[in-house]
C-alpha cells in the first residue's frame, strides 16, 4: 500500500475515500477547508477522526485550500517529508452551487473553477514529478454526471466536464510516465453528500426523501461505493487502467436518468 492524498477528504465523500484508504492500509493525508464552503454542509474535520477511530486506523488531517498553489505545495512537501513518496492523488475537493448562466455572477464563477478545476490542476502538477521521479503512479479524479450537462448547473457542469477532458489528457501525456489518470463519477441519485444535502438547503430528510433512480444494486449509491471504485483505481488491480470513467450510479455520463418503473 501507498502513500495518497486526498482533497476534500475531510468531509462528506472525501471522508468516504479518506477513511476507506485508510482501512485499507493507504498512508493517507487528507486535507479540506474547516468553514462551511458554499452550497455545501462540509464544515470541520471532527467528523473524520471520530469515524477514522471508529474503524481503528488513522491519516493525516489538514487544513488546505486547494485552490491556493502556496496550500497545495505545503500539503504535498508536508507528505514528503513525512512518507517520503507520492504514489497516490485523489483530487475530490468541490463546491456545486447551482445557476444557470444569467444566474451565476463572476465571482462565483471564478470561485467554481478555481476549486474545482484549477483545485486539480495544481495538485496534480505538485505531484506528477514525484510520481515520474518514483516510476509511475494513479491519480483518480472525481467527476460528475454533470460533467456531461445538466439544468440549473451551467458552471459547475462545465467545470466537470472540464476535468473530463483534462484527465484524458493527462493520460495521454504521462502514459510513459506510467501515470494512469481516471475518473470516478458518483451518481445514480440520492448519494448523500455535503454538496447534494447543501443544495437543499442542508434539510438531510427532504433529500432522503425525494424520488431518485438510485443504483442497479436497488439502493442509492454510498460514499464507500465509491470510495471501493477509488481504491480499485488506485490499486495494481487497475496497472493497466488508464483515461477512463468509472460511473459508480446509474449512467451518469450516458445521458441519464433511469426512467421510472412502470
Amino acid at each position: 500500500m501507498g502513500t495518497v492524498i486526498v482533497t476534500g477528504g475531510t468531509f462528506g465523500l472525501g471522508q468516504s475515500i479518506t477513511v476507506e484508504l485508510a482501512r485499507r492500509g493507504h498512508r493517507v493525508v487528507a486535507f479540506g477547508l474547516a468553514r462551511p464552503q458554499v452550497s455545501s454542509t462540509a464544515q470541520g474535520h471532527d467528523g473524520l477522526v471520530a469515524e477514522l477511530a471508529e474503524a481503528g486506523c488513522e491519516a493525516d488531517v489538514l487544513e488546505a485550500d486547494v485552490s491556493v498553489a502556496a496550500d497545495v505545495q505545503r500539503v504535498v512537501q508536508h507528505t514528503l517529508r513525512k512518507y517520503g513518496s507520492i504514489h497516490g492523488l485523489v483530487n475530490n475537493a468541490a463546491i456545486g452551487p447551482l445557476g444557470t448562466v444569467l444566474s451565476t455572477d463572476e465571482a462565483a464563477f471564478d470561485r467554481i473553477v478555481d476549486v474545482n478545476l484549477k483545485g486539480t490542476f495544481l495538485m496534480s502538477r505538485a505531484v506528477l514529478p514525484h510520481m515520474i521521479e518514483a516510476g509511475g503512479g494513479s491519480i483518480v479524479n472525481i467527476g460528475s454526471g454533470a460533467g456531461y450537462g445538466k439544468p440549473n448547473m451551467a458552471v459547475y457542469s462545465a467545470s466537470k466536464g472540464a476535468i473530463v477532458a483534462l484527465s484524458t489528457a493527462m493520460a495521454y501525456d504521462h502514459f510513459h510516465d506510467h501515470v494512469r489518470v481516471n475518473v470516478a463519477i458518483p451518481g445514480g441519485g440520492g448519494i448523500v453528500s455535503g454538496m447534494s444535502v447543501g443544495r437543499m438547503g442542508g434539510d438531510l430528510e427532504a433529500f432522503r426523501s425525494k424520488p431518485a433512480p438510485g443504483t442497479v444494486a436497488g439502493r442509492p449509491a454510498t460514499g464507500r461505493d465509491l470510495a471501493n471504485a477509488v481504491a480499485f483505481l488506485l490499486s495494481d488491480d487497475a496497472a493497466t487502467v488508464s483515461g477512463t470513467v468509472v460511473d459508480v450510479g446509474c449512467f451518469a455520463h450516458q445521458g441519464g436518468p433511469i426512467p421510472s418503473r412502470h
